[in-house]
């Protein structure tokens, strides 16, 4: 699961994009990706979301030698999997026996619209059942949350990615979301909207592209993600109001996000109406 330059040698590297000094991997043909990162034995962290799935994601003792290279994105970075991990994604399945080969017929993708961070991401879930930062359930409070990071202002710059398709920051749970419906990973969908969930103090304009690339990248049946981003602009409506990049997108228009925001508001709103006009008596039966 390591990026390096694709016309540079054997010696390879995490991509520029993937922060070494958090995580550093290395990647071995009998175990696939393996952190070198050390912790002491009573500070371990406790089990993530994906941990009820790990029998089922993470890779068998015996994989089979059979190693995939992966060329990603405009770069060409260079990543390794075992072929039996990528076939859990019914995409990979289908394109490690169809025309996605190259011409020579060897276990080569090319993937020159990816983003290596993005990618891996989903390799790091194909391996581990998670992605960086983890999900950890938090017994005492009965809820979820991201794994701590010791800088805040960090772990907001970790939230998103530059992308080249836009030109600007995007959140990554959301392009991960994306790349996961690409690729027919449904329980990663699941991980990555919890993720988006609990995100906090994004500025709109990171909001509102972000919510333009869902709807770019997300079918017209999607009825999670989009209705992630609707949920969130009503409910922080006091702040998009005075947006002048709401203003800027709304005049742009170009996408089926404002109207789905104005029948969101006219339902939020219908739902006010019906609450008040219900008599006292009667509220307790709904």
């Amino acid at each position: 699961m390591f990026g390096r330059r694709f016309e540079q040698p054997a010696n390879k590297s995490f991509s520029k994009s993937q922060k070494v000094n958090k995580s550093s991997s290395s990647f071995s043909k009998t175990h696939g990706v393996s952190k070198s990162r050390h912790e002491p034995r009573q500070h371990r962290r406790p089990a993530t979301a994906a941990s009820a799935n790990a029998t089922d994601l993470s890779p068998p003792g015996t994989l089979t030698p059979s190693i995939v290279t992966l060329v990603i994105g405009k770069d060409q970075r260079i990543f390794a999997a075992h072929e039996d991990v990528l076939s859990a994604s019914p995409w990979f399945q289908q394109a490690l026996s169809s025309q996605y080969m190259d011409s020579q017929n060897s276990k080569r993708i090319l993937l020159p619209d990816e983003e290596p961070e993005i990618f891996s991401s989903i390799l790091e879930y194909l391996y581990k059942g998670d992605y960086y930062p983890r999900l950890i359930h938090n017994k005492r409070r009965n809820s979820w949350e991201i794994e701590q990071i010791e800088d805040d202002g960090q772990r907001s710059k970790d939230a998103t990615i530059y992308h080249n398709s836009v030109h600007g920051a995007v959140l990554k749970d959301t392009v991960i979301y994306c790349t996961a419906d690409k690729y027919g990973l449904e329980e990663l969908k699941r991980v990555s909207l919890r993720k988006q969930g609990l995100q906090s103090g994004i500025p709109c304009c990171t909001i509102l592209t972000s919510a333009r690339y869902a709807y770019d990248n997300t079918p017209d049946t999607d009825s999670k993600l989009r209705a992630h981003y609707l949920a969130l602009i009503i409910r922080s409506r006091s702040t998009f109001k005075r947006s002048g990049t709401m203003q800027l997108e709304m005049c742009n228009g170009g996408t089926q996000l404002f109207f789905d925001l104005f029948v969101a508001l006219c339902n939020h709103v219908d739902d006010i109406s019906s609450a008040q006009n219900t008599p006292r008596s009667n509220r307790h039966f709904f």
